[in-house]
């Protein structure tokens, strides 16, 4: 091949890998919307001071464990995760299932969903060639459990640090409200999975090819690996002990991750690492989402929520979250709800939290982790029926969202 024809390709794939997206274009352009009212004065300066000062330590926290799993991905510390549970369960489908489950509900619970959805999904779809398994299987278990298992710990949603900040909860006080609700959630999203999804009549197929497992072929490979997955189990072992400086453990472990690749593979370390579209997007909701709220949305709000905070008001809240979830996206959402509830009806609060986590399985745009996992499967050619995923995540979410109110009426 000639050079000047080499040349043009790489400049061709560069174009396209910088070519902006129609997501990309909206998390701008909500940004710039937030800036505008800001700008006008439709959202005083003031309040819009106090929103970032409140997200700044979330938005640290976001952007290093994003980097942090993508250069864990980089150094296939998902990839041999994922194939040793497929060798493990060896070529038996149910034992595939639970260990899937237990993989999506670790990752989600202690890194967070967004991890979950830009990691594990292309992870598990990759999975399904080797393996020949059906490739619906495991996207739906990464789509639902990123969002039904993000609800036991501050880290596993940045709606769950929004609340515990709230709520005045510490990581262990959080999880002790949140273990019952959780534990719940996992259990029917798994049961619907299991129904919709992975039994004999919808997967097809007795047993499925055992893939062979992914070892490091040289000292670079395995001194990334074991960096990169030594950062992440630091990080975890932190969770439980830095309290809300969880922002700062992301960053360190990240760091770790960033110097090993620094010294072995530099090649890796490239402006795309950094999820600056999730910091776009979550920036602008925190613009206009107080500036709706205070031209009618928090009246809205407050009448679908209403003041009971018995049982009912309780359930009432969860309902709110999530259809309002449903309907517009599940962190404005919970910030809209959130405004509404009086700081001491802990209850109330967390309920809306449940239907902000476990509510967004119904529409394509409910979640960004929603929206990931599909766009995932888009690019891997993997078609997810909305005749089927919408019916089936509308029951998911009525039966998961009630059994947790119920459990966290229980731990309360």
């Amino acid at each position: 091949m000639s050079e000047p024809r080499v040349v043009l390709e790489r400049t061709t794939a560069m174009s396209r890998a910088w070519r902006p997206s129609l997501l990309d274009a909206v998390r701008v352009g909500l940004l710039v919307v937030g800036l505008l009212c800001v700008a006008t004065g439709l959202l005083p300066a003031h309040d819009a001071a106090v929103n970032m000062r409140r997200i700044a330590p979330l938005l640290l926290f976001l952007g290093s464990v994003i980097v942090l799993a993508n250069l864990a991905r980089r150094a296939k510390v998902f990839d041999v995760i994922a194939h040793r549970l497929a060798i493990v369960a060896n070529g038996n489908y149910a034992g595939l299932f639970l260990l899937c489950v237990l993989f999506a509900s670790t990752t989600t619970t202690v890194l967070n969903l967004d991890t979950t959805a830009v990691l594990l999904t292309p992870v598990m779809l990759a999975l399904a060639v080797p393996a020949r398994i059906p490739p619906l299987p495991l996207a739906m278990t990464t789509l639902w459990l990123a969002n039904t298992a993000s609800l036991l710990l501050p880290v596993s949603n940045l709606t769950n640090l929004l609340a515990a900040d709230r709520v005045a909860l510490s990581a262990t006080g959080f999880a002790a409200r949140m273990w019952l609700p959780q534990g719940l959630s996992i259990l029917i999203t798994m049961a619907c999975l299991w129904w919709w999804y992975w039994r004999r009549s919808q997967r097809g197929g007795e047993r499925y090819v055992v893939p062979e497992p992914i070892r490091p072929v040289d000292l670079r490979e395995r001194v990334l690996l074991y960096a990169s997955g030594g950062a992440c189990v630091l990080f975890v072992v932190a969770i439980p002990f830095v309290g809300d400086r969880i922002g700062i453990a992301a960053t360190v472990a990240a760091a770790i991750a960033l110097v090993a690749f620094a010294i072995y593979d530099r090649s890796a370390l490239r402006w795309s690492l950094f999820p600056w579209q999730l910091l776009v997007f979550v920036s602008g909701l925190f613009l206009v989402v107080p500036t709706l709220s205070r031209y009618g949305l928090s009246d809205l709000v407050d009448r679908l929520i209403g003041t009971d905070t018995s049982g009912l008001g309780v359930f009432r809240a969860v309902g709110a979250g999530a259809a309002l979830s449903n309907i517009v996206n599940n962190l404005p959402a919970y910030t809209a709800g959130e405004a509404v509830i009086g700081p001491g009806e802990r209850n109330q609060l967390l309920a809306l939290l449940i239907g902000a986590n476990i509510g967004p399985v119904v529409t394509p745009w409910a979640s960004l982790a929603t929206l990931l996992c599909l766009e995932f499967c888009r690019t891997h050619e993997v078609k997810v029926p909305m005749r089927r995923f919408v019916p089936t995540g509308l029951v998911l979410a009525i039966v998961a969202t009630t059994a947790a109110t119920a459990g966290l009426l229980l731990t309360s």
